[in-house]
């Protein structure tokens, strides 16, 4: 995409955003690639270096926790991880009633982080954390300060290796409450704006449809054109920051 043909296009999207009555925001992996928190598809996608049935299905964990929380560690702890300017963005236009709320697909809490208030975890978070055998919770800043150290956590009350964040392993069913709440805000939207995210995984994915089947206005932002490109109204293939940047400042000039 040449630089006068995203102008027009970002030009377009800023005015149907600028337009909205209920604004809702759709996120993937892809928004938080540039804070330095791997894809997972992709040549150097987490799913290149980690088999999911290995590490990520609850099977699996109940088994091995040490390789799940490897997993984890690569992705979060290792990396100096915080919010970029397409969170930041997001977070200013709940703040300035532009935008209603973020249905995403990512666990990082960088849109918490960002400011974010109304997200909706399709696919759940590292924020919150239990012990498999005791039932005992835990929040992530605790789990953050053990996973500094080369172990795994364990857990306090009965010695067990399976703590378990609040994360949507492969087979898991998604929490009914946050789907259900980000269904209704899909239909309710008369714009939605898709970042980063390839809609490959299902059911989150099928929620930009029912938008468009309810006449919502589609915009996507991601580094490709995703696996539905003929559903969007306006397509803007880059950088999630520097886009974002772009069609704030457009917005700004309406």
């Amino acid at each position: 995409m040449n630089g006068e043909e995203l102008q027009s296009k970002t030009s377009r999207a800023a005015e149907i955003i600028a337009g909205s009555d209920h604004l809702m925001a759709f996120t993937g992996a892809g928004i938080s690639a540039e804070s330095g928190v791997p894809t997972y598809r992709g040549p150097d996608g987490l799913w290149n270096k980690y088999d999911p049935g290995e590490t990520a299905t609850l099977s699996a964990f109940k088994d091995q926790p040490e390789k799940f929380w490897q997993f984890i560690k690569d992705m979060m702890v290792d990396r100096e991880i915080e919010p970029n300017p397409a969170h930041l963005i997001l977070a200013e236009w709940e703040q300035s009633g532009l935008l209603q709320g973020i249905i995403t697909q990512n666990i990082d809490l960088l849109h918490q982080r960002a400011g974010s208030e109304c997200v909706f975890e399709l696919h759940g978070s590292l924020g919150e954390a239990s012990c498999y055998d005791c039932g005992r919770d835990y929040s992530w800043g605790w789990l953050e300060d053990i996973l500094d150290r080369d172990d795994i956590p364990s857990c306090q009350n009965c010695g067990g290796s399976r703590i378990k964040p609040d994360v949507v392993f492969f087979g898991e069913m998604l929490p009914g409450d946050i789907l259900r709440r980000a269904e209704e805000e899909a239909v309710k939207s008369d714009v939605m704006i898709v970042i980063g995210s390839s809609l490959a995984v299902h059911p989150a994915a099928s929620l930009p449809l029912r938008a468009r089947d309810t006449g919502a206005e589609l915009i996507y932002l991601n580094a490709d054109r995703g696996e539905m490109p003929e559903i969007f109204d306006v397509i803007l293939q880059g950088s999630a920051g520097e886009i974002m940047e772009k069609l704030a400042q457009e917005i700004d000039r309406i």
